[in-house]
């Protein structure tokens, strides 16, 4: 929750970027809810406020959904017993559609004419209200405020007899961005989005013949739960697994891809791989490219924990300057609580990152962070160099300022709270109080990905939180961001 002043230099809340959600999904393995719970851990940074897992023993769906994280909620035996099963599908949450709560908490469930249907849903609709109010209108009751729910009434009020028919149907009349896990008895579902803003891959448990195949939002919860990497799901692209075997189909028309470029920049686990490459390479090479774009004199660098370690150490290597932990961060600090007083929460900062002050006193030091929201925390981090002696603090951001929001499925703050759509970079540097302030530009973020610069004709990933360039065109309807409608076929998958 954001504070009354957006600026407000004591709250760091609301200064990252929130890390949308994250999907596990698993078919045709033995005590299937436990690996879920295995993978969910290792998503547990793509959402924090929440999870659940759904299985399916053959005849009947359980469910377990709780507020709070992975540990805690799923680590105990007699809970993964009541969630029986050689099938099941998982999520973790941070909410950017919908309010805070248990009834909002995925995978969402129904019991629909064609049997019991889960849904585990990262991304963002953003024509949900329209859809919603046409739903209500015509009798349908929701239960939930979550825009994941319209794809479960879309799929019931369909008119089409088999159940995938209706979920083609139902995805058909979605904008914006999804990636789906969907468990129902005749088989698990994994699908992407025409456009593939949001990530999801495909792996396998066990023997090639035979294995057990998962989806999850990141490569990471294979290597967790001791899966095989087949692919990525393609963008537009629907898988179904049952016990017949994976079968493909492609009901969309054919478009250019644009997946969402901060996925290399923070979302994803470094360990992961994301579009055919490594995320840790990744960002290291955009720290190559920052430090050949915006040098600067110092004695050394200090990455901001954890985000920006990577990029750091490929600025280090590339500028000759050493790599140093000149912060170090806490692990077991959450959110900063908020206390009465400034003095005391100023105080409550250094719970976070504390200053390594025999190793900063008197140098020069670059900051390596991954982005600048609203401003707070690097604020902070710069008053918290100069506290400790530094002669010097030079702020480096290994990605282009942050100018718009995003409307698929990334929790952003309102534009007017973004410190780069109110400031140029020289005001942001007086903002944030540093001696110099740099970013990455759009071409050298892209550089960094093995491409020659960003292709403003066609451009190669969703970059519009930096560009303003939404993959379609925006609208406002009644207060919300509206994507207009894909490209559509007429024709279904018979």
């Amino acid at each position: 929750m954001l504070t009354t002043d957006p600026f407000d230099p004591i709250s760091d809340d609301g200064d990252k970027l929130r890390e949308e959600c994250g999907v596990f999904g698993i078919w045709g393995a033995d005590t299937a809810s436990a690996v879920v719970a295995l993978g969910l851990h290792a998503l547990q940074h793509r959402g924090q406020e929440a999870a659940g897992i759904t299985s399916f023993d053959g005849k009947w769906f359980h469910s377990h959904r709780a507020v709070g994280h992975v540990a805690g909620n799923f680590d105990e035996d007699h809970i993964i017993r009541q969630l029986p099963g050689e099938a099941a599908c998982g999520h973790v949450r941070y909410s950017t559609t919908g309010e805070s709560g248990l009834r909002n908490v995925q995978p969402l469930y129904a019991e629909l004419a064609s049997g019991g249907f889960a849904v585990a849903h990262n991304g963002n609709i953003s024509n949900a209200w329209t859809l919603r109010q046409d739903l209500v209108k015509h009798g349908s009751i929701f239960q939930s405020t979550s825009d994941t729910e319209t794809i479960i009434h879309l799929v019931a009020t369909s008119g089409f007899k088999r159940l995938l028919d209706c979920f083609i149907d139902a995805l058909k009349q979605l904008e914006g961005a999804y990636s789906l896990v969907c468990l129902t008895p005749e088989g698990m579902i994994g699908c992407r989005d025409p456009l593939g803003i949001r990530p999801l891959v495909m792996g396998r448990l066990g023997p090639k013949d035979g294995g057990a195949i998962i989806f999850a939002s990141e490569s990471v919860a294979f290597d967790v739960v001791g899966a095989e990497f087949i692919r990525e799901v393609e963008p537009g692209e629907l898988i179904v697994v049952n016990d017949s075997g994976i079968k493909t189909h492609r009901p969309f028309a054919p478009t250019a891809p644009r997946p969402c470029i901060f996925e290399h920049v923070y979302f994803s686990r470094p360990d992961s791989i994301v579009d055919g490459q490594s995320v840790y390479s990744v960002r290291k090479q955009i720290g190559v490219e920052l430090a050949r774009e915006n040098g600067v004199e110092a004695d050394l660098v200090i990455p901001v924990p954890d985000s920006g370690t990577p990029a750091a150490i490929g600025y280090a290597q590339e500028s000759g300057i050493p790599f140093e932990l000149g912060i170090i961060r806490s692990h077991y600090v959450g959110r900063t609580f908020i206390q009465p007083g400034d003095k005391v929460r100023h105080l409550g900062v250094k719970l976070k990152h504390n200053a390594n002050r025999p190793l900063i006193e008197g140098k020069r030091v670059v900051l390596i962070d991954d982005s600048i929201v609203r401003g707070t925390t690097s604020t902070k981090i710069v008053d918290m160099m100069r506290e400790a002696g530094a002669a010097e603090v030079h702020m480096r951001i290994a990605s282009p300022p942050t100018t718009n929001s995003c409307f698929y499925g990334v929790d952003t703050p309102e534009r007017e709270k973004l410190l780069a759509a109110q400031h140029d970079v020289e005001g942001m540097r007086d903002y944030i109080r540093a001696d110099s302030l740099a970013f990455i530009s759009i071409d050298g973020l892209y550089r960094a990905l093995g491409e020659p610069g960003r292709n403003n004709a066609h451009p190669q990933s969703c970059d519009a939180c930096f560009t303003g360039e939404y993959p379609t065109p925006l609208t406002d309807h009644d207060g919300l961001a509206d994507v207009t409608q894909l490209p559509l076929l007429a024709e279904r998958v018979t």
